[in-house]
């Protein structure tokens, strides 16, 4: 039995997985003070993993049936993300593990991305190309087998896709967060009523979206506050549109040039109705996990640490965490 932590960002995340990639259990607690802020505090939201991170823990055993002595291997999300944040995880899974000394795996928040698609009941078997696209990264990926060693054909330069959303619905004056806000409101508007830019004079399958988030800043000044109030649906699903085509258009020629013919998609954007229903479009086999497993969670993170080399206790004792995902992307 694995029990896995992942405390990246603002959600505070445990779960109980087998090694056949059963979930037994996922609890997720979403911390509900960022929205005042108009985006994640890192500080606070360390804070907050420490006030809940033990009962997440435990409300994931119970929800499992088991205790610490029944856990085989202990998986910790160790980046990329908020430092602080990061650490509580780490710190804490560090704990529970040399309580029982049990080995620990070192999952990169990444490679959890891509390893949802392992679980059960019905795991998606590489080879196959991966699109994670999240708040906080956006990348192509060659999956060979489910070890952590993929490699990034595509990933973004500036903004990623989630950061995309967010930073549109703030132009909007949505709540926070921005990609379930923008989503509804696009519900009821019209995609074709604006052209906003979907990166189609770039070549090749790298994505930047900081373009296209000044584009909607410049469209609504041009409309003035009365007209763009009036017209924000449309602006939304026009804005949801462009974020869409750019994700498909970059998978399609990722498709192309790597000769593959089966798709998964992970990461909070593929959450969105949307992306889910373009990549169901482009006519090749699809995996897009269940919605609670697109976004931040443990479950992937425990999926991860079925396909990493674990750390014997003690040699995870000065395991630190890191911030980037350089140590993830390999050369291209």
């Amino acid at each position: 039995m694995i029990l896995a932590l992942e405390t990246s960002c603002d959600d505070t995340c445990a779960a109980v997985v087998t090694s056949a990639g059963e979930i037994r259990s996922s609890v997720i607690s979403s911390q509900g003070v960022h929205d005042r802020f108009g985006g994640v505090v890192p500080e606070i939201a360390s804070r907050h993993h420490l006030e809940l991170i033990g009962d997440v823990v435990d409300d994931a055993l119970s929800q499992a049936g088991g205790s610490l002595p029944d856990v085989d291997l202990v998986g910790v999300t160790r980046g990329p993300g908020l430092v602080a944040a990061l650490l509580v995880g780490v710190a804490t899974a560090k704990g529970l593990a040399a309580a029982y000394e049990l080995p620990l795996a070192p999952v990169d928040h990444l490679h959890g991305h891509v390893a949802a698609a392992f679980l059960a009941p019905e795991p998606f078997e590489p080879p196959f190309l991966s699109l994670v696209a999240s708040g906080g990264h956006t990348l192509l990926a060659r999956v060979l087998d489910r070890g952590a060693e993929f490699e990034v054909i595509g990933q973004t330069l500036d903004d990623a896709a989630g950061e995309a959303f967010d930073k549109g619905a703030r132009l909007l004056g949505l709540g926070y967060p921005g990609g379930p806000a923008l989503e509804r409101l696009a519900r009821d508007g019209d995609p074709g009523a604006f052209r906003f830019p979907a990166g189609e004079r770039m070549a090749g399958v790298d994505f930047s979206f900081a373009g296209l988030k000044t584009a909607l800043l410049y469209r609504v000044r041009d409309l003035g506050a009365e007209e763009a109030e009036r017209r924000r649906a449309d602006l939304a699903a026009s804005y949801q549109r462009a974020i869409v085509e750019s994700l498909a258009l970059r998978v399609e020629r990722a498709l192309v040039r790597t000769g593959l013919e089966r798709l998964s998609v992970g990461g909070g954007v593929a959450a969105n109705g949307a992306v889910r229903d373009r990549m169901a479009s482009l006519g090749v086999e699809l995996h897009v996990p269940a919605r609670e497993l697109c976004t931040d969670n443990a479950a992937m993170i425990a999926s991860a640490a079925r396909f990493v080399a674990a750390l014997p206790y003690p040699e995870y004792l000065d395991l630190d965490v890191y911030a980037t995902g350089e140590r993830i992307l390999m050369a291209r």
